[in-house]
């Protein structure tokens, strides 16, 4: 599976600056250092093809849903498709 160039930098943010349930900041910095390393080529190849169908239906819904509810249509575009 080959994977597209990345735009974050995975090595600037240690897992260990993770840290939930103190704050709404830092939920969502931490968030975005979970996902960030969530999506690495490495655990990707990993991770995917040990999904099963309903797993990959689950997770795809999930993210379609969350980008529809809070994406306005440019920024889904723009953010997601790149164009």
């Amino acid at each position: 599976m080959v994977m597209a160039s990345r735009t974050h930098s995975q090595a600037a943010q240690p897992a260990s600056a993770i840290c939930f349930g103190l704050n709404r900041q830092l939920d969502e910095q931490s968030l975005a250092i979970f996902l960030q390393r969530a999506t690495s080529d490495a655990l990707l190849e990993t991770l995917i093809p040990r999904l099963d169908d309903a797993e990959v239906a689950e997770l795809l819904d999930l993210l379609t849903r969350l980008m529809g509810k809070y994406l306005a249509e440019g920024e889904y575009h723009r953010l997601f498709l790149g164009g």
